[in-house]
């Protein structure tokens, strides 16, 4: 059974998930991830081992709430005016994260601790609210809008599979985001 916490806003649950996950990164930082170890983490934060194992589990479910925290967008996607330019800037922005250093290993993480699917849905729910700001903008806009599920069938999916299976075959870069993007608006039929 996985071991999800359940975080109160602003609630102790919430200052300690704040505290353990601000320990992992800096921890990280100082002296890798192979050498974390939830004593470790727990120390920095202030709490005990046991508050860890209790709430996460283990140290592999820690590090993909981490992740996963981590995977969250900062910012709404751009808003430039247009369906294609808007879709566009995400996919590229989208694509860059995840297919940096940082933003593999966090996708290993969070689908490496996730028994449950639980953070793999947070993650997608996090691509899936920007893509619905981008086509509620275009719809206001009066623009044609494909649906959210073939945006992600045809953007998003093919970047996440050449980044987690096929990341030499082909350039992870803009081109192949707005290759995407324009397949997917410029399709007979949309």
């Amino acid at each position: 059974m996985s071991r999800k916490p359940m975080v109160r806003p602003g609630g102790r649950s919430a200052r300690v998930q704040q505290s353990v996950h601000i320990a992992v990164r800096e921890l990280e930082a100082e002296i890798g991830r192979d050498a974390l170890t939830v004593p470790l983490v727990a120390a920095r934060a202030g709490v005990t081992p046991s508050t860890i194992y209790r709430r996460w589990g283990d140290l592999q479910e820690l590090m993909s709430d981490v992740a996963v925290e981590r995977l969250r967008p900062e910012l709404p996607p751009q808003d430039l005016g247009g369906l294609a330019a808007d879709l566009t800037a995400w996919a590229e922005h989208f694509l860059e994260d995840m297919s940096s250093s940082a933003g593999r290993a966090y996708i290993r993480d969070a689908l490496l601790g996730d028994p449950d699917g639980t953070n793999a849905g947070q993650c997608s729910a996090y691509a899936a609210e920007q893509i619905d700001t981008i086509l509620d903008r275009a719809t206001a806009r009066g623009e044609q809008v494909p649906a959210l599920e073939s945006v992600v069938d045809h953007v998003v999916a093919p970047m996440m599979y050449r980044i987690l299976f096929r990341p030499g075959t082909e350039a992870l870069d803009a081109a192949y985001a707005a290759r995407l993007v324009d397949g997917l608006l410029n399709a007979p039929g949309s």
